[in-house]
């Protein structure tokens, strides 16, 4: 079986849903819930919970370890987290509009200081596909330790994708200098918005992500999967699991078992399937 290996980071979400119309300088009645998140994290969760063979790497506080190893355990994921001494686990604090789309502000805090030393010899051991997101890139702290997984995959002759993430990132470093990074790439995940700005729609690799348009790939559209939506956060992240999960079946299988995931995904709060 296919051995997938993850490596990102690994987060705190914190969701707003407001119950009333913000009130300014005020108080606003308003869900507010913790859950895992993490964009790479919430990949290799939807992987494990499709049956993946998968193993996620990643850096949290010293208090987040125990607590995240765990969620991810229970979704299948065979998780090494790395506690950092001094920072604590990232926090991301996002809040959702009455459609379920996100506004999300990130303290990248542990994830910032991620390295090779993180990942031990044994997290490749079996592994065929190594998948990144574009956050580990964008970081100045964290680039060269892209780079290096970037390279260790080539030599070990590892397929690689990359998702990358984030428009307003992707715009600050530049689409030509991204583009450089990830050349030997098998497989991009971009939504459209960062397929426009990174020039993809010619580009073979290139699987993007429309939302409630579903998904394009080679200029053909396939439709999303009907979804009352409650939350959009992590969708990308569970398409990108579904597609990984089944793409030694081909690219419409793939296609297919990306758009169901993120139906799935859609459909609760947070980021991550719910756990067996």
């Amino acid at each position: 079986m296919s051995r997938i290996l993850v490596v990102g980071d690994v987060i705190d979400d914190i969701g707003v849903r407001p119950l009333t119309a913000v009130t300014p300088s005020s108080d606003t009645r308003s869900e507010i819930r913790m859950s895992a998140g993490g964009s790479a994290a919430n990949v290799a969760a939807w992987l494990g919970h499709l049956g993946a063979d998968v193993v996620f790497v990643g850096r949290a506080g010293a208090d987040g370890v125990e607590r995240h190893t765990a969620a991810l355990n229970r979704s299948g994921v065979e998780a090494i987290i790395a506690g950092d001494p001094e920072l604590p686990t990232a926090t991301l604090v996002l809040t959702l509009d009455p459609a379920g789309e996100r506004t999300m502000y990130v303290d990248r805090a542990a994830n910032s200081r991620i390295s090779m030393d993180d990942v031990p010899e044994h997290a490749w051991s079996e592994v065929d596909w190594l998948h990144l997101t574009g956050y580990t890139f964008f970081d100045p702290s964290t680039r060269q330790f892209a780079l290096a997984l970037v390279e260790e995959s080539a030599r070990r002759g590892v397929g690689l994708s990359v998702d990358p993430s984030t428009v307003s990132f992707l715009r600050e470093v530049g689409p030509a200098r991204f583009l450089d990074w990830t050349r030997s790439a098998e497989l991009l995940f971009p939504n459209a918005d960062e397929a426009d700005l990174l020039g993809l729609d010619d580009d073979p690799r290139a699987v993007v992500t429309l939302g409630a348009g579903g998904v394009r790939v080679a200029g053909e559209v396939q439709a999303a999967h009907p979804a009352v939506v409650l939350d959009s956060t992590g969708a990308g992240d569970a398409f990108c699991a579904g597609y990984l999960a089944a793409r030694a079946r081909g690219p419409h299988v793939a296609v297919g078992s990306g758009l169901a995931a993120a139906a799935a995904c859609v459909c609760v709060r947070g980021a991550r399937p719910d756990p067996p």
